[in-house]
C-alpha cells in the first residue's frame, strides 16, 4: 500500500483528546495533526521522536494533516533499536484487503469474492471482510491493528480495554457454530513486532474470550509489515502465542 502523497516529518510534542497530536516542524513552528487511532497508543508516544504525517490539502478539514508513522524505540535484549510503527488504524483494513486481493494470505487464497463492512451477527456488528466462493463456506474476517510492542519482538493486543473487540469474538464464535469460517486477523503495523499475543494484563476479559474463540474453531492469524515513508506492505506470517 503506497501512501497517497509524500509524507512530511516533524517531532512529536504530545497526543491528547484521543484524536489530536501537536508536533513541531523543522522551522520550529507547531501544527496539530488528526490522530486516527482510538486506542491508548501505549509504547507509541515518545515526545521529541520523529513522526510522519500526510497533508490532505483539504482546507475544509479542521485538521487537514493526518498522523501516519512514528519512530519507536524498542528493546531487543539489552540493545535499543529504532523501529517504525503505522499508527493510522484505518490503514490495517486497506493492507489486509490488498493482501486478500493479491492472494498473499495462504489460508485464504481459495476465496475470490471479497466484500467489506457487511452487517452480520446477533449483536448488530459489521464484519471487516466477508469472503465468498462457490463450494466453500463463507469466511468472516475481523481485522485488528497491533502497535503495542513490549520488547524482544513481542506485540500485544489490545493496548486498552476493548469491549467492542470482545463482542467481535462472540460474533465470530457464532459464525463458526453456524457452519461458517471465522478468522481473527492481527495486522502488526510495527517493524519491532515479529510475534503476537493477547494482552491478558491489560484486558483479562478479552484474553479469556480469545482463548474461548480459538477453542471454538475461530482461526487466529497474524501478519507482519515492512514499513517505510513511501509504503506499508504485509510481508510475513507471524506466530500467535498464548491462545
Amino acid at each position: 500500500m503506497n501512501f497517497e502523497k509524500d509524507l512530511q516529518s516533524a517531532r512529536l510534542i504530545r497526543r491528547y483528546k484521543r484524536f489530536m497530536a501537536d508536533v513541531e516542524l523543522e522551522d520550529g513552528s507547531t501544527i496539530t495533526l488528526h490522530c486516527p487511532n482510538t486506542g491508548s497508543m501505549k509504547n507509541c508516544l515518545y515526545p521529541g521522536r520523529k513522526v510522519w504525517y500526510l497533508d490532505s490539502g483539504n482546507p475544509k478539514r479542521k485538521y487537514p494533516c493526518t498522523w501516519e508513522l512514528a519512530e519507536i524505540p524498542v528493546m531487543f535484549g539489552s540493545e535499543e533499536k529504532i523501529t517504525l510503527a503505522g499508527l493510522n488504524t484505518g490503514r490495517a483494513n486497506k493492507l489486509v484487503e490488498e493482501a486478500l486481493l493479491q492472494k498473499q494470505i495462504p489460508e485464504l487464497v481459495s476465496y475470490d469474492n471479497v466484500r467489506r463492512e457487511v452487517p452480520y451477527g446477533e449483536e448488530k456488528s459489521r464484519i471487516d471482510f466477508l469472503l465468498e466462493q462457490d463450494g466453500l463456506p463463507d469466511c468472516y474476517v475481523e481485522v485488528k491493528s497491533v502497535t503495542l510492542a513490549v520488547g524482544d519482538g513481542l506485540g500485544l493486543f489490545p493496548d486498552s480495554v476493548t469491549t467492542r473487540g470482545t463482542k467481535h469474538l462472540r460474533e465470530l464464535m457464532t459464525m463458526v457454530e453456524s457452519g461458517k469460517r471465522a478468522v481473527l486477523l492481527f495486522c502488526a503495523q510495527h517493524t519491532g513486532i515479529d510475534r503476537v499475543a493477547p494482552a491478558h494484563e491489560i484486558d483479562p476479559k478479552y484474553g479469556q474470550a480469545i482463548k474461548e474463540a480459538a477453542a471454538a474453531g475461530v482461526e487466529i492469524l497474524a501478519l507482519g509489515a515492512e514499513i517505510s515513508t513511501e509504503e506499508i506492505t504485509l510481508t510475513r506470517t507471524l506466530p500467535v502465542l498464548d491462545i
